[in-house]
């Protein structure tokens, strides 16, 4: 599997983003889903590990603020933003047009590309044409269900609370693909033993309108000095080398994606 033995304690990831101990400031209160692996999960514990668990927790230390997690479904994220539940969201969140009207965002964080997955020896290619009449899972609220209504008119778009929801259903046959994050179906299907008998179909999707432009971290509108510091933040872990630890430990390849302008 892509992911390695997580080595960082949050001990570990705040000393390697500032050499100063953590000035007394307001807690920074950061949503996160848990539910969404390898990019946050919850260990048998209650734990919540995950590489936007260390992204959140590495931000809030070179940011000299302590940060608290506040666990939130994935359908109630921006509404539980906006009712000041938490100060910003990190929870692999595309940054949208659509979204932008309700909310802002940092720079991105991380890009990467969406994928279909079906059975090795499903009978159907991954278009539109082939897709007819297929039903397909996806995460409800989440930028690939704005893609699948777009892209594939003809099939079935079946919706679920959670991505492990929808691996659950393309594992039991209920539906005949799925369409996700691709390090998401690679890291917690096709790698695991459900996974075995499934393969991505087609190649990458990547459209703008519904998957925006990269992933961000969302604050409410207004709030032009928190997106700021976050933007810097982010800037300044890619740079010391506190984001590569991190990014590390989930994969082997760097997903931040191509520098802004490339």
């Amino acid at each position: 599997m892509f992911r390695k033995a997580i080595l960082s304690s949050v001990a570990a990831i705040a000393l390697s983003a500032v050499a100063m101990p953590l000035a007394a400031q307001d807690t920074l209160r950061i949503g996160v889903e848990g539910a969404y692996p390898p990019f946050s999960s919850k260990e048998s514990d209650g734990t919540l590990v995950g590489f936007d668990i260390d992204i959140a927790k590495a931000l809030c230390a070179q940011m000299q603020r302590e940060c608290e997690l506040v666990e939130q479904a994935w359908d109630g994220m921006i509404p539980a933003l906006k009712a000041r539940k938490f100060d910003a969201i990190v929870a692999s969140m595309s940054i949208t047009e659509e979204r932008k009207r309700q909310i802002d965002f940092s720079d991105k964080y991380y890009k990467t590309p969406a994928r279909l997955v079906a059975p090795k020896d499903a009978d159907f290619e991954g278009t539109p044409e082939s897709l007819a009449g297929k039903r397909i899972g996806v995460q409800r609220g989440a930028t690939h269900q704005c893609y699948a209504e777009k892209m594939f008119p003809d099939a079935e778009i079946v919706l679920y609370g959670s991505q492990d929801e929808v691996f659950r259903d393309l594992a039991l046959g209920r539906v005949d693909a799925q369409l996700s994050d691709s390090l998401i179906a690679q890291e917690s299907f096709l790698s695991a033993e459900a996974g075995a008998d499934y393969a991505f179909l087609g190649g990458d999707h990547t459209d703008v309108e519904c998957y925006g432009e990269g992933v961000g971290i969302a604050v409410r509108k207004g709030e032009d000095e928190l997106r700021e510091d976050l933007s810097k933040a982010i800037a300044a872990i890619r740079e010391n080398g506190t984001y590569a630890e991190i990014n590390d430990t989930y994969f082997p390849f760097d997903i931040y994606g191509r520098p802004e302008g490339e």
